[in-house]
């Protein structure tokens, strides 16, 4: 580990590498020192919004936020070592996968961003699943553009650009339109052997709209796919003052292919070896596992990527993980400072984290699904929280926070027994991290039940994507001749990495299952909700 001093020659000799993660609710930046350990951060909160029955952030917001986040860490940094930052070693930007940007010949939007969290797209997704005979989740990039296409929305004949959120920051600060592999999979097919997108695939939409007279084919469309170690660009001017308006960032500096946050999470917690995987659990969920082969058949719950290196990924993708759960335990902080107490917010959630396992293992009865918004895996384009019980339910505090727990991974459980159950996929292990994570060993537990594997969190996870886009920046410029992804990141990363690791606990697993039956029936109330408009 570097001393403080070492840390402040780092940075001011412009060796430190920044990775900026662009999440659900906050834009974060971490800076690494030649350790690779995190040594200064800035954040920006944010949140998406409903509009016109879209779920968007408005492209404005993106800007005002990377320059809040890029600032905060300026001030962190200058705070910390009494440093100005200037220039770095690297630099990486990753964000939220899939959505839709669409931009015209002069580089404008067409149309506000549709973000991963839209269930709008079902028609199409549909239909191209049927086409490829591979499943095209709905929040991809291809689905968008085709259901704007069934649609008939006039900006399609316009459209001469499509990416993601990572790659429309990367295009805009270096002039470069590319995609990390992780990301790129979320907008179109990859075939693993040509690390690119499917030709044949690429031939069969061609078709598909031929009819319409569209100007464009969409290769033409598409950023161009890169893996992690490939050159994706340096820093323009006009790139340095977009992300700090104070002038002080020179440009040139190296950048890595952008990547989406499934990506930088594999990154982050050292889960892109085959038989690994990680759970990233915050606002939304989702599961990846490094596959040994592809499944024998398609499934429209998995998704199937790549990691940034570029090999096989399944991918189970929740929109709904953390957000009922919150919003109780606000409930609960609400409560307490109208008695007069002053509520500290972590101790708040870890002392009802850990009331969760004083609960019965199959949360005594109690029912719950946490359905902000819609939740493909279970066939929801809208969602409600509910809370439900039996007058037989064991209806306790203990248990009130175990099935809200339960259910934050309920719909991920349901894709994961698929690769568990049906393609008897063998995982080694699965890495956890995000907020679920937070209260050491409750969400950690949970999981493990969950899924019937081994769970591990690192010290470091909690420092997520953002350290991971910064982590395949570091890689890009320090990597050895022929040093893959894998090898660098046990070898120079988590060669001494310390974190905790949990076995499933049998009753766990038992309770769990039972849970996850009145789960399945249950959702006819969801349902019943849905349809008549509560």
């Amino acid at each position: 580990m570097q001393s403080a001093e070492q840390i402040r020659e780092t940075i001011s000799a412009g060796k430190a590498v920044l990775g900026i993660e662009l999440g659900s609710t906050r834009i974060k930046a971490v800076l690494i020192d030649e350790d690779k350990s995190p040594v200064a951060s800035g954040s920006y909160d944010w949140e998406n919004q409903y509009v016109d029955h879209i779920w968007t952030y408005d492209i404005n917001e993106v800007w005002r936020g990377l320059q809040g986040c890029y600032s905060n860490l300026v001030k962190d940094v200058k705070d910390k070592y009494g440093v100005q930052l200037t220039r770095f070693a690297a630099l990486g930007i990753s964000a939220m996968m899939h959505g839709y940007l669409a931009f015209d010949e002069n580089g404008e939007l067409l149309v506000p961003f549709r973000t991963w969290r839209n269930t709008i797209t079902g028609e199409a997704s549909g239909k191209l699943s049927d086409l490829f005979s591979y499943h095209i989740p709905q929040r991809w990039s291809i689905a968008h553009l085709y259901q704007a296409v069934l649609n008939g929305e006039e900006h399609v004949s316009r459209v001469r650009f499509i990416t993601t959120l990572s790659g429309y920051i990367h295009w805009k600060l270096t002039g470069q339109k590319v995609l990390g592999s992780g990301d790129a999979a979320g907008m179109f097919p990859i075939n693993i052997a040509d690390k690119d997108y499917d030709s044949t695939m690429l031939d069969k939409f061609d078709d598909l709209v031929s009819d319409k007279g569209f100007p464009w084919k969409i290769r033409d469309l598409l950023p161009k796919v890169l893996v992690a170690g490939q050159d994706a660009g340096s820093l323009t001017d006009e790139g340095a003052r977009l992300l700090d308006p104070e002038g002080n960032l020179v440009s040139g500096i190296p950048m890595c292919p952008p990547e989406g946050d499934a990506g930088t999470g594999m990154t982050a917690t050292n889960s892109v070896a085959v038989r690994t995987g990680n759970v990233s659990a915050g606002t939304s969920v989702f599961a990846m596992a490094v596959l040994e082969k592809d499944l024998s058949r398609p499934y429209e719950e998995i998704d199937l990527v790549t990691t940034p290196a570029g090999d096989l990924v399944a991918m189970v993708h929740c929109n709904n993980c953390t957000s009922d759960l919150n919003a109780w335990v606000g409930l609960f902080k609400e409560f307490a400072e109208s008695f007069g107490m002053e509520v500290d917010m972590n101790q708040l959630f870890g002392t009802l984290y850990n009331k969760a396992l004083e609960g019965d293992a199959d949360c005594g009865g109690l029912l719950a699904y946490n359905y902000f918004s819609g939740e493909h895996i279970t066939g929801f384009d809208e969602g409600r929280p509910l809370f439900v019980r039996s007058p037989e339910s064991r209806f306790n505090l203990a248990n009130f926070m175990r099935v809200h727990l339960y259910t934050s991974l309920g719909a991920l459980k349901t894709g994961m027994d698929i690769l568990l159950k049906k393609e008897n996929v063998t995982l080694d292990r699965m890495m956890g991290h995000g907020g679920l994570f937070k209260t050491k060993g409750v969400g950690q537990r949970v999981l493990a039940g969950a899924i019937n594997t081994p769970v591990y969190v690192m010290e470091t996870a909690g420092e997520g994507g953002a350290w991971g886009i910064a982590l395949l920046a570091d890689y890009l410029v320090h990597r050895e001749d022929g040093e893959s992804l894998t090898d660098y990141l046990n070898n120079k990363v988590f060669h001494d990495a310390e974190g905790s690791g949990m076995d499933p606990v049998a009753k766990d697993v038992a309770g769990y299952e039972k849970f996850m039956e009145k789960y399945a029936r249950g959702l006819a109330i969801e349902r019943a909700a849905v349809d008549v408009g509560i």
